[in-house]
């Protein structure tokens, strides 16, 4: 391992522009920016391309709030984004304080793992609504040295004292739900997970100095962020709930309970005194001491009627990160490589593209595309949409933390085997929507299939660094503001809703993803790294890091992204910006409603996409999906990188030298 790399450029400097960044509430050209006269590592090369415009800010519309759609508040579309190229190291986050702290890191001689670290900790300053330290995540990480792929769980645990109703009723004597709601009750917070997680990685792939990643976050948090239009408008909307959490109202809403709105300074002492004590003493500070009981007392409180968790400081002792072994599958010409159980978000991808590989989409391009990727061809959006069925299909029955509930087969290849996703292929009719699919059958059925309840918002992270190295993660507090608890300056999330309530379904067998002690609940989310194939069929460099949030339909932003780029072509940010589409394993198809190419007048009736799906059976939404994606793709010379244009995200990298 080299020696540790130390920051020179000032933490101080690094705060003013991204505060700048903020308060314009546009990315700022790499032209208008200056050289920090401090800095004698290179050029000032961490600025935004201009690459698209400003967040809309305007209030959400009709369908923004559709929950199985738009897990977390719709704010605008960013027409005519273009892709930002990079020459060795270039990082994406959905927020641009957070994305140009992560490429000082890198700019200073860090890793992808040290990038990541930095990046999460300013993430749950500026974006609390949608990860934090209170929550858990997903990476996967290849070294360049050893061509090794990890997969990382960093996802919650259910304390040891839950039961299979824990998230039904009060208890076996209270059979009424906990208070005021499931989600918002102490029922929901899962053990964290993402610190102990970072540690891992940072240990393993980590260059610089642990504590030198949390200095600007710990900036930040003592001067203060400044609230961007998408955070007000989160504020705004769960402001009833912030409300019942002391700490919560204090840091989000004005003292007459009305939610601090867009331009407002937030300060956060609490979270720089945490945030000090892990740069200092590392994870155990989180998961031990001070820290862990507040965590706990948090968790357990009845204060504003709130129904109690279970949590012990004995259950957040006792978390582990663990390293899995990631789920690689082949698509065309490619390796693709996703995160195994808990999440549920690898497989889905993975089955979806195995049936897919039966058809041949590159005859199925968009049409007009240009910088907002065109138009879908409705022949090419069908046949997706009913591959996802399929693959939730099988997700939904079978799919849960396979160290608890066995797997068909024992392991997640049954479920993308070649041959069984070819017959899984022959079931989708090119002239019809199946509406639902039926699970593959594997025998006699252990398992029951229950009604699924949404899963809702996160964040994501796509980073490479000087080294070769690459990772995606993808981090979560569950829904926005997670459970509304918040202590020592930061949420805690609802994780365990992402459980199945009832622990058997209608005909009284037990569910996969129900609650047990001490088991991980399924996720969705769905980091995940693209290799090209040598002539050999082996694994060669890597072509793409790609993950979205979006609860459970991150699976379809990521199919959406992945077949753009692999099969039509399209650059990374034509990828990401082209039309959100797709299916869980119901009959309605969504159709992201917030792009400009759909007319979503007339509920989508004189577009001709939704009226072509229409046609062949499809119930189409066309309710904005708010989706986050962060692509990177490498080229012959450097980096080529996209942001969402429906949130606030940026690619950054050295586009100076």
């Amino acid at each position: 391992m080299a020696p540790p790399v130390r920051l020179r450029s000032g933490p101080r400097a690094l705060l003013a522009a991204a505060l700048s960044i903020t308060l314009l509430g546009a990315c700022t050209s790499a032209a208008d920016e200056t050289t920090d006269p401090q800095d004698t590592a290179g050029p000032a090369t961490c600025t935004a391309a201009p690459d698209g415009t400003p967040i809309a800010g305007a209030p959400p519309g009709p369908g923004d709030r559709d929950i199985a759609t738009n897990p977390e508040i719709a704010t605008g579309y960013r027409s005519g984004m273009t892709a930002v190229r990079t020459a060795s190291f270039a990082v994406t986050t959905a927020n641009p304080l957070s994305t140009e702290v992560a490429c000082e890191i890198l700019r200073e001689g860090g890793t992808a793992a040290d990038a990541l670290v930095a990046a999460q900790m300013v993430l749950g300053l500026v974006e609390p609504q949608s990860s934090g330290i209170g929550g858990g995540a997903f990476l996967l990480h290849h070294d360049a040295e050893t061509g090794q792929v990890q997969a990382y769980d960093g996802r919650e645990t259910a304390p040891m004292a839950a039961t299979e109703n824990y998230l039904r009723w009060i208890s076996d004597t209270d059979r009424t739900e906990p208070l005021p709601d499931t989600r918002a009750s102490g029922r929901s917070i899962g053990v964290p997970g993402v610190v102990r997680m970072l540690e891992a990685v940072h240990t393993e792939h980590g260059r610089t100095d642990w504590n030198e990643l949390f200095r600007p976050a710990i900036d930040l948090a003592d001067q203060g962020i400044v609230i961007s239009d998408r955070l007000a408008q989160s504020i705004a909307d769960a402001a009833p709930q912030l409300a019942l959490d002391a700490a919560a109202r204090e840091y989000f809403l004005l003292p007459d309970g009305s939610p601090k709105p867009a331009g407002e300074v937030l300060t956060n002492p609490a979270m720089a005194k945490t945030l000090s004590a892990i740069a200092t003493d590392g994870a155990d500070a989180f998961y031990t001491g001070d820290i862990a009981r507040a965590i706990v007392e948090a968790t357990n409180t009845t204060t504003g009627g709130r129904t109690p968790g279970a949590m012990t400081v004995e259950d957040l002792a006792a978390y582990e990160a663990r390293e899995r072994q990631p789920l690689c599958t082949s698509y065309r010409d490619h390796e693709i490589c996703g995160m195994p159980t808990p999440s549920s978000g690898g497989v889905a991808v993975a089955a979806t593209l195995g049936i897919l590989e039966n058809f041949d989409l590159s005859a199925l391009p968009p049409s007009d595309v240009d910088a907002d990727g065109g138009v879908p061809d409705a022949a090419a959006v069908h046949l997706i949409s009913e591959a996802e069925r399929l693959a939730y299909a099988d997700r939904d029955r079978y799919v849960a933390d396979s160290d608890f509930v066995p797997l068909p087969g024992n392991s997640l290849g049954t479920l993308v085997n070649p041959d069984y996703l070819a017959e899984r292929a022959a079931l989708i009719d090119p002239g019809r929507s199946m509406g639902k699919a039926t699970p593959g059958n594997f025998g006699p059925a252990p398992l029951g299939t229950p009604p699924q309840s949404p899963e809702h918002g996160t964040s994501h992270i796509s980073v490479a660094d000087s080294y070769g190295n690459v990772a995606a993660m993808t981090t979560t507090i569950e829904a926005a503001f997670g459970s509304f608890h918040m202590t020592e300056g930061f949420l805690l999330n609802n994780q365990l809703t992402d459980f199945a309530a009832e622990p058997v379904d209608e005909e009284g067998l037990p569910v996969a993803n129900r609650v047990e002690p001490g088991k991980r609940p399924r996720s969705s989310m769905a980091p995940t790294l693209v290799f090209d194939r040598t002539p050999a069929g082996d694994r060669g460099d890597v072509r793409l890091v790609v993950g979205s949030p979006g609860g459970s339909v991150i699976i379809q932003f990521v199919v959406k992204t992945l077949v753009g780029a692999l099969d039509w072509g399209l650059d990374p940010q034509q990828a990401v910006s082209a039309v959100s589409f797709g299916a869980a394993n119901t009959p309605v198809t969504g159709i992201g409603g917030e792009h400009p190419a759909v007319d979503t007048a007339d509920d989508g009736n004189g577009d001709p996409l939704v009226q072509q799906l229409r046609e062949l059976g499809h119930e189409v939404s066309v309710a904005p999906r708010s989706s986050g994606l962060g692509v990177l793709e490498r080229t012959d010379d450097g980096w080529t990188g996209g942001a969402d244009p429906r949130r606030e995200g940026v690619v950054m990298g050295d586009t100076g030298q």
